[in-house]
């Protein structure tokens, strides 16, 4: 194992918080390999990379030589999360909660090692205790201290309705740390209330607490909100290579250090060479570049992570583009769509033209073909192409 020193500057990369600190630092004098937890509830069957900030976490600990449990919550799946939530989520059935749960193991292991990571569901436990437990673990947490938490203090303030069993979810998942006798537990910054639940938990059932790593919600490619399908600014891991890496080297230039520190397994010595780079006059596109490759790569392949490369046209055959590629800047104070920019740029007649080549796939960005739901980001810049002839290297400016 590394030095303690080493493992905890490890620990630490792109983490919000560490709970405390200082038991973490005497667990791992120990020199034994510690029981690291994270949950997952399945409650979708396709993860982004923002998902993956937690997993590749998850590497570093074993790397480090440490024991890593991903804990798939088909129990608490079936409860729905409230965690950020205005209103009580449905709970999805144990069939759709299975069936999401299998495709999560084939995702988490192209970034985990299989032979060093166990698989746990919290099925196995909480299905087994009688009422008289369960009493016994509500019996742990008052109502009054369950509104501290600032979603239902929100919800209770606002007269919006919570289910009593949304008040089980945090129980349910600090008792998931009691059976698993985790050391550490990780968690993004709005799983810090259930996170120390299992803290708690954990003392009252007679066992050492855990220890908390936090980690931060990624922003998605618009580099403001976080990475979610529901908003479109997501880079999901079972997307083609070809549209995985259009969208990570359109990402704004301020974004790719956040992304380095967060998705990419290079060292933070390699990311703080690439910055030299870039403040002595690099391009940072070139550098976004690197970060692309990486990501596809993990998820397809150093092939796949090539072809992509060449497609988008970053270096592209003689004659593939032409000599005299034009450069549009488009002032906006917003993202905005595909179809607007063909307008924009004038590379369509009409709105009617835009929607024909959309709708008629002949239209690409960096090379992969787009629909009507892509969206430029302020900042970023892509090569596009309209039809057979009509190519411009365009970029969104912030007005």
């Amino acid at each position: 194992m590394k030095s303690v020193e080493e493992q905890l500057a490890l620990i630490k990369r792109g983490t919000e918080e560490v709970l405390v600190e200082s038991e973490l630092v005497e667990k791992l004098k120990r020199g034994q390999p510690l029981r690291i937890k994270a949950g997952f509830d399945p409650t979708a069957p396709d993860l982004h990379l923002g998902h993956t900030v937690l997993i590749n976490k998850l590497r570093q600990f074993q790397e480090l030589g440490h024991q890593v449990i991903f804990l798939i919550g088909d129990f608490t799946g079936s409860i729905g999360d409230p965690s950020g939530k205005s209103a009580t989520r449905p709970p999805l059935t144990r069939e759709q909660v299975l069936e999401n749960a299998e495709t999560y193991k084939a995702q988490v292991f192209k970034i985990l090692d299989p032979a060093k990571t166990e698989v746990a569901f919290n099925s196995t436990w909480m299905d087994v205790l009688s009422p008289a437990d369960f009493i016994r673990l509500a019996s742990q947490y008052t109502v009054a201290r369950m509104l501290e938490r600032d979603d239902f203090d929100k919800r209770y303030t606002s007269n919006q309705p919570i289910a009593i069993h949304e008040f089980l979810y945090p129980l349910v998942q600090g008792y998931d740390s009691v059976a698993l006798r985790a050391d550490v537990e990780l968690g993004g910054t709005d799983q810090k209330f259930n996170l120390l639940m299992g803290r708690e938990l954990q003392r009252a059932y007679g066992q050492d607490a855990q220890c908390i790593v936090t980690l931060p919600l990624l922003e998605g490619l618009d580099g403001v909100k976080k990475m979610s399908k529901s908003l479109g600014n997501y880079v999901g891991i079972q997307e083609a290579p070809g549209i995985m890496y259009s969208k990570l080297v359109s990402i704004p230039d301020a974004l790719m250090w956040r992304y380095f520190e967060l998705l990419s397994f290079r060292s933070m010595d390699e990311i703080d060479a690439f910055k030299a780079d870039v403040e002595a006059g690099a391009n940072p596109r070139d550098i976004k570049i690197k970060l692309a490759e990486e990501i596809v790569a993990r998820f397809h392949g150093e092939e796949a992570a090539q072809s992509a490369h060449k497609a988008a046209g970053n270096r592209m055959k003689e004659g593939e583009l032409p000599e005299d590629l034009p450069e549009v800047s488009i002032a906006a104070n917003e993202d905005m769509p595909i179809a607007a920019i063909l307008n924009k740029a004038a590379m369509v007649k009409n709105a009617a033209g835009a929607r024909d080549l959309l709708n008629a796939g002949s239209v690409r960005v960096d090379g992969a073909v787009v629909d009507r739901t892509f969206v430029f980001t302020l900042g970023a810049t892509h090569i596009v192409q309209a039809g057979k002839k009509a190519f411009a290297r365009i970029t969104l400016e912030n007005e």
